[in-house]
């Protein structure tokens, strides 16, 4: 992995060459071509695993060695997509069922984890150690002290760990930020709201069964409670159960949060309050929130989250969105767009649309279930990590960020299960002055997965 070629003529399959330069610019990174293949092992070859394997095989060269997932119908299919992609004189990657045993016997310069969240920490904290930088999926964790470990073995281990928190590679948010926020045309900001209204607290009451042959769902579990087994729990099922993630809250505020604080140059809240339940939709299995507010507070600025799971969205051009509003102007943005409204009457609104680039990526449209409007995104956060790996740098969701936004979210949840506002203590790992709060900042993991210390 030291051997870095720069390598222009990659550039040529970016879309919109203006506005791609500027945020290959604002990353300060320019295209990298590894002299050598990279060697990359996936975990977890569900939806978003194998998309950003793909998104990764598009930018750089590279051999997959390994593919690891527990559900061997999956596996077996997502080898077949990588052999399509790949010379026909290329060797298949290896599958694994295991991520132990996968990166026991390779040795591997990238992984990706896209595994559910209750798999992110232990995963990655292995493929660090294994010698491998990583690719982790948001969140990262599904307890604060999980984010805490993985930043120390970052750290220890010398690794360069990027999450996929893509909206900081997003083209047109790259421009909002350089030309809108840094360029000062909001003025003082003091007010954020963060908002998601989609339909997406998977819920129903299917059935106790057998497990099926093709899937080790002892494995699937691991270190979460192990439930009676309902189906298969891919495309959603699992995150409708806060036995393995964090609800809507760690799943999308996560984003937006995240983005916030990037353009803003925010740390971590001063205090975190918090509160829902399930007020709508009382039927079915899942027990994650279909109704929640939070309130990050920063010195003279609150940032508000709201999502609701049902009904209709405020701003039906903002279904999933935040909004900075300034003292001269207000920024409102989405995966989708931006606009920037001025308070002066006469002032110049600023409109811009996501970055398409089905015409330099064509195969794009032959991908089931890709997110076209987040492909060119990831494509510049692959960049940007290979960039920090080449530069021995931080890349721009640096592992402590995502940490942070994680981290913030999953504070906010245990705020509305306590009912009180919390004020967490990074240097000491704590909730200020809340013995209680501090004790669930650590899951119990059910054994015998032994969960990671600092």
């Amino acid at each position: 992995m030291k051997d870095f070629n720069i390598n222009r003529r990659l550039f040529l399959r970016s879309a919109t060459a203006t506005l791609a330069l500027s945020a290959l610019g604002a990353h300060g990174m320019d295209i990298i071509h590894p002299a050598k293949p990279l060697r990359v092992g996936l975990i977890g070859t569900g939806w978003y695993g194998k998309s950003d394997l793909f998104r990764l095989m598009q930018v750089a060269p590279v051999d997959v060695v390994a593919l690891c997932d527990v559900d061997r119908h999956q596996l077996e299919a997502a080898r077949d997509l990588v052999k399509q992609r790949i010379a026909s004189n290329a060797k298949a990657p290896a599958l694994y069922g295991d991520y132990r045993k996968m990166l026991a016997e390779n040795q591997l310069d990238i992984v990706l984890v896209g595994t559910p969240d209750h798999w992110h920490a232990l995963q990655a904290i292995e493929a660090m150690k294994a010698g491998a930088n990583v690719y982790v999926q948001k969140p990262i964790s599904v307890d604060v002290i999980e984010g805490e470990a993985m930043v120390a073995a970052a750290r220890k281990y010398n690794r360069v760990v990027q999450v996929g928190t893509q909206r900081k590679s997003t083209p047109h948010l790259m421009e909002a930020k350089k030309n809108v926020v840094d360029a000062g045309l909001l003025g003082k900001i003091s007010h954020v709201e963060m908002c998601c209204y989609f339909h997406m607290r998977n819920n129903g009451n299917p059935p106790v069964q057998a497990v099926p042959d093709y899937f080790d769902y002892e494995m699937w579990t691991g270190p979460a409670p192990l439930r009676p087994y309902d189906g298969l729990p891919h495309v959603r099922w699992w995150r409708t159960f806060s036995e393995y993630g964090n609800g809507i809250m760690g799943d999308m505020c996560i984003h937006m949060f995240d983005t916030v604080r990037w353009m803003l140059h925010l740390g971590w809240p001063t205090r975190i309050s918090s509160e829902g339940g399930i007020y709508v939709d009382k039927t079915g299995k899942s027990n994650i929130a279909d109704t929640q507010s939070a309130v990050f507070e920063y010195p003279e600025l609150n940032c508000v989250w709201q999502h609701r799971a049902w009904g209709t969205p405020a701003d039906p051009d903002y279904p999933w969105a935040f909004f900075l509003y300034g003292e001269k102007g207000t920024l409102k943005a989405s995966t989708m767009r931006y606009d920037f409204i001025p308070t002066d009457p006469k002032g110049t609104k600023i409109h811009q649309d996501v970055v398409y680039e089905k015409e330099k990526y064509p195969e794009d449209l032959k991908e089931k279930d890709i997110e076209l409007n987040a492909a060119p995104a990831t494509r510049l956060h692959m960049l940007n990590f290979l960039h920090a790996i080449e530069t021995k740098g931080k890349p721009v969701a640096d592992i402590e960020e995502g940490h942070i936004s994680t981290a913030s979210c999953i504070i906010a949840n245990l705020s509305m299960k306590l009912g009180r506002p919390l004020s967490y203590d990074a240097a000491k790992r704590e909730i200020v002055g809340d013995a209680e709060a501090t004790k669930l900042l650590q899951r119990t993991y059910r054994e015998p997965w032994v969960h990671p210390v600092v």
